[in-house]
């Protein structure tokens, strides 16, 4: 069934709706609510915050009309780091309407789905406007000197074009070589694609493949190069324009890891401390998931924060600072940091984190993983944004991909591939996105696969690849390719999915190249789609429709599952619209698509006042 969305009150928190991203504390604050004249009389609208968690009022009034709608601002005061905040309507008929992060209801809403308004030191200027490209170091590229290098003592080593081996003992030692210099020797690729952040999973040593049980902190594997190819890669990257962040475990080390190899064993050292032990002789002791690799770390001990994550001198500090340079952190596993049994010190963590970051280099970004519900760990006081799957990614995937058994779906014990409608897309992205503040939900990856994952392409619906790339650019997020998604690589899941990049047939994959750098250059051209309101008009099964506006211009964007012929019912301002990219047609309110399609049109911004100085 169709949901005819244009009529609907809107918020969401953006520049358009808010006076400022980074209020102090205190400060007062003016909000907006749009409201399309075909939405029915008001008789009037007021903002209910909770400073310090009691109930506040605040009437709205009417500022300004356009577009056909009424534009109401009111004022709240942001008295708490975190201040939640939502609308009410009283319609002219005596009914009365609530408008929340998840939307419109006719019911009194949860705190927890409330608008926020957040105080905490802001993400870095550049962040929203990035598009990240994700490196697992081993499979991207060889340079030179990589030929010269023996293989760890772990390894076993494949030729180039071997395929992954996608389960048993030896998935985390197969080891193709690629290294540092190797990804800065195709720089050249990542400014053809268009992309501005360079992700690096683990680059220190370990004793896998993935890295993620690192033996050290302290240095750069040398099979990948050291510290001297970081150095390079990041001088080389930053001389085009694109930024790099980092990996780190915060939740464990590996069990080689030279704070664990001190401490398993000898209860008096000083690193005891830092892990969780089962027995006196500290033996046996808790690890991720119950991997012995992968040791837990017990952030009870002031120590282990002192050398990890506080301050200068810290393995969190060392590589933002020069000759290194990182431009941030991809923190692993952080919604398990700090977390076992009674003890939950994930925001003591998250918050010292960013602390440091702040101390050593403010302009630095800060992203967690956090694979399912993230809302509660993203208040905005450690953590940018997050790296998750069930606001964007496995909507995507059940509206996208194609029907049948499955192995394997994002964690969940899925046996088929589910078969979403783009209702259920809708409402999926809206609970999930709910509760994150604006800032939060415009710096979240959107990500269509990753290392820990299938590939999108093994299961895509024919046609479905431009379509599902065109979202991840155009929702609010910072859209993610996986290397080797512009190739059209396959991988039925996150092992299988590590490929790989066939430097010597580049040319084979133009036509996909060529996709992915016109969908970037769409998003990078528009700064509607970095920071712009997501104002939704229309969803039907095989069809959604939103917009994105700002005070520079606005993107009107329709994804079609199948044949689409739909009307924008309540929604005026359609003048002047401009393709952007795709094939459907916009004439007057009606769309028109055949087949799969992914379009979008420029839009003039919308005609509102700016907030007073």
């Amino acid at each position: 069934m169709s949901r005819h969305l244009a009529t609907e009150p809107h918020h969401d928190g953006s520049a358009l709706y808010v006076s400022t991203q980074s209020p102090s504390l205190g400060e007062t604050v003016r909000v907006r609510m749009r409201v399309s004249r075909d939405y029915g009389p008001i008789a009037a609208v007021s903002v209910r915050s909770t400073p310090d968690r009691e109930p506040r009022w605040a009437a709205a009034t009417i500022v300004a009309t356009s577009g056909g709608a009424d534009w109401w601002e009111a004022e709240v005061q942001a008295e708490n780091p975190v201040l939640g905040y939502r609308w009410l309507i009283e319609h002219a008929n005596g009914a009365v309407s609530w408008l929340t992060g998840a939307g419109v209801m006719t019911i009194e809403s949860r705190d927890d789905d409330d608008f926020r308004l957040v105080t905490y030191p802001p993400p870095p200027e550049w962040g929203a406007e990035q598009v990240m490209y994700q490196v697992f170091p081993d499979r991207f590229a060889r340079s030179a000197a990589a030929d010269g290098r023996e293989p760890p003592e772990w390894a076993e080593p494949a030729d180039w074009d071997d395929e992954p081996i996608g389960s048993g003992p030896s998935t985390p030692v197969q080891f193709f070589g690629g290294d540092l210099d190797g990804i800065a020797d195709h720089l050249d690729h990542l400014e053809r694609l268009g992309i501005t952040l360079l992700y690096l999973t683990p680059v220190f040593p370990g004793r896998s493949n993935h890295r993620y049980d690192a033996h050290t902190f302290d240095r750069v594997d040398p099979a990948l190069g050291g510290d001297e190819a970081l150095v390079r890669l990041v001088s080389a990257a930053h001389s085009r324009g694109i930024r790099v962040i980092g990996d780190l475990t915060s939740n464990h080390s590996g069990d080689a890891h030279k704070w664990f190899v001190a401490a398993r064993g000898a209860p008096g050292a000083a690193e005891s401390e830092f892990y969780y032990w089962k027995d006196e002789e500290q033996l046996e002791y808790e690890s991720w998931l119950g991997v012995p690799s992968l040791p837990k770390f017990n952030w009870n001990s002031a120590e282990l924060r002192r050398r990890f994550i506080e301050g200068r001198d810290s393995v969190v500090a060392t590589w933002l600072k020069p000759p290194f340079s990182l431009d941030g952190w991809r923190i692993d596993v952080a919604n398990m940091t700090g977390r076992f049994r009674e003890d939950d010190l994930n925001a003591v963590v998250r918050r010292a984190i960013r602390r440091t970051m702040i101390e050593v280099d403010p302009d630095t970004i800060l992203f967690g993983e956090s694979t399912n519900d993230a809302a509660s760990d993203f208040p905005g006081d450690g953590w940018h944004g997050a790296m998750t799957y069930p606001s964007f990614t496995r909507p995507i995937w059940a509206w996208l991909c194609t029907p049948g058994p499955v192995d394997w779906f994002f964690g969940l014990p899925y046996t088929v591939m589910p078969q979403w409608s783009g209702e259920q897309v809708l409402d999926a992205h809206r609970a999930f996105t709910a509760a994150f503040p604006w800032r939060t939900r415009v710096h979240t990856m959107n990500a269509l696969d990753t290392h820990d994952t299938a590939r999108f392409a093994s299961r895509a619906r024919p046609g479905a690849v431009p379509v599902a790339v065109g979202l991840s650019m155009t929702l609010p997020g910072i859209p993610v390719v996986f290397a080797g998604d512009e190739f059209g690589h396959v991988g039925v899941n996150g092992e299988s999915s590590r490929t790989t990049i066939p430097w010597d047939r580049v040319d084979d994959h133009a036509e996909t190249i060529d996709l992915y750098a016109e969908l970037i250059g769409v998003r990078r051209e528009n700064p509607a789609l970095s920071r712009g309101s997501m104002r939704w008009l229309h969803v039907e099964p095989d069809a959604l429709v939103f917009v994105r506006e700002s005070a520079e211009g606005s993107v009107l964007v329709c994804a079609a599952r199948g044949d689409v012929d739909l009307e924008l019912v309540g929604e005026s301002a359609l003048e002047g619209a401009a393709r952007l990219t795709g094939t459907a047609t916009l004439r007057g309110r009606r769309i028109r698509s055949r087949g799969m399609a992914f379009t979008a049109w420029s839009l003039p911004a919308p005609s509102v006042p700016p907030f007073a100085a």
